[in-house]
Parts: C-alpha cells; structure tokens; sequence
C-alpha cells in the first residue's frame, strides 16, 4: 500500500509520541536516512508517494519505536563535521567529545611527531579526527572490547589511516610498553546506579559505566599517568566530577591542571600536565 510522504511523516510522528523527546523532527531524519536523500528532498517531495509495507522501513518504524537509536539503524553518526559507521559494539559519540578533540590540539602543534595513546577507542572518532589534524604523530588506540575495535578498524580504513592509528585490544594500557607523549581517553564515568534513558540501554554498557562510584577507570588512568611517567592527559569526565579529580590530584605533583565545559556550560573534561621528579 502506498502512501504520500507527508502522511508517512505524520504517521511514524504519532508512533513516536512519548518515546522521543522531539517526535516530529526524529520522523523526518529516520524518512531522510531511509531514502538516503537530504532534508531540501525531503521538503520538496511531500507529495511523492512511498511503499509503507516496506520491510526495512517497518522494521525500522518499530525500532524506533521501542528506542533503538537512530544511529544505529542507519549505521551512520556525525561528529565533527565528518560521517562515521557506527553500530551496537561501540557508543554512539557525542557531540560533547568534540571539546576533548579541541583541547588537545590547542596543546599539540602540527610539527610535533609524538607519540598519542587513547584508551576506549570505541569507534574510534578521537584517534580519526586527532590524526586528521596532527600529520605527523603517531597513534595507538585501545580498547577492551573487541566488536568496539571492529568499529574503529571499519572507520579507521574508511579515512585512510590504518598506517597511521594501530588498534590494540587490552585493559587500560596493559598493552602497551611505549613511551607515551599524550594520553587521551573518554573513558566510563557513570556510577552503577545511576539511572538510565532507556535509549541508552542499546548501548556498550562497559562503555558507560566507570564503577560503583563512577570515577574508578579516571583514577586508575592518573595512577598510570604518574606510574609510566606521561607527560600530558587529556580526559573527559562526568559534570560532577571536578572535585574529585580535584581532591585525589593532590597526592601527585602537578604543573596545570585545566578543566573545561561542554556546549552547556557543564564541567566536561580536564587536562593535566604532570610534574615527573
């Protein structure tokens, strides 16, 4: 049976009330992605009549429905201006990450050919968008799991920097015996019980949680700054968390210490400078 798009729209709005917080808008992007046209089409073709038996787009209707991101139905997420694969083996990046991204290299000049270490590659955006911008460091990226690792091989291939960023499976940085000039991480940092958004529960949950506390995987990472004597830290953390990096800073010599703020204005991340004696 087929309908216009415009009813379509209507009708995948309404299935969608109560499940998503802007109902109308999530209908237009899931109609957008499964057409694989842009939003000017999408405006202009209102009237353009569209198979509402279709199985793929059935299948994605009741996905959607039940809060299955939409990312992960397209296998397609934006970050940083660029289009990455994504799928359930690896958490949908955030916009937020971009500041982590900027932070780093306003610390890093395009000459310098260091050596950069991120922990929880995930899907590997960080390890990308860094290596896009500083040409001659080199990269070594890290995870514990190994479907997210398949996701930032599929990306990393997809940008052509598989000379440039190695993955290694492994907890933390038992896998690694380099010297590291910079390590970067968006680690787990929500405590265990700390409800959830039920969209969420789709995602890696070891990507999501840091501890009972929340903060155990950003502790563990500044013993190790200290311990394989790294010289800089990049980290994002969760927005309540300043005083704790705070407080447990104090038993280790530090040269800076800067935190920043996400696009709400919500502590976000730090970046340390160690004093190695």
């Amino acid at each position: 049976m087929s309908k216009r798009l415009n009813e379509l729209h209507e009708e995948i709005t309404h299935r969608l009330r109560g499940v998503v917080e802007s109902p109308r808008r999530e209908a237009e992007l899931l109609l957008i992605a499964y057409l694989g046209k842009d939003q000017l089409y999408f405006i202009t073709h209102q009237d353009d009549m569209m198979d509402e038996n279709d199985p793929k787009l059935l299948e994605w209707i009741v996905k959607r429905s039940a809060n299955v991101p939409l990312e992960y139905l397209t296998n397609r997420v934006s970050f940083y201006s660029r289009e990455f694969y994504i799928d359930e083996g690896a958490l949908i990046p955030r916009p937020e990450t971009e500041h982590l991204i900027d932070e780093v290299l306003a610390r890093v000049s395009v000459e310098e050919a260091i050596t950069i270490v991120e922990v929880g590659v995930g899907s590997g955006i960080i390890s990308i968008m860094l290596a896009l911008h500083l040409p001659n460091a080199r990269f070594i990226a890290v995870d514990i799991s190994p479907r997210a690792l398949a996701v930032a091989r599929r990306n990393i291939d997809m940008f052509g920097l598989s000379e440039r960023i190695e993955l290694r499976e492994g907890d933390l940085l038992s896998s690694i015996s380099e010297k590291i000039d910079f390590l970067v991480s968006n680690p787990p940092y929500i405590a265990h019980d700390v409800p959830l958004d039920s969209n969420l529960s789709y995602e890696p949950q070891n990507a999501l949680f840091g501890g009972e506390i929340g903060d155990e995987i950003i502790r563990a990472l500044l013993n190790e700054v200290y311990a394989r004597r790294i010289p800089s830290f990049a980290c994002e953390m969760g927005y309540d968390q300043r005083l704790k990096v705070q407080e447990y800073l104090k038993n280790f010599a530090v040269q800076s210490l800067d935190f920043y703020t996400d696009y709400a204005s919500f502590d976000r991340g730090f970046v340390l400078k160690a004093i190695h004696e």
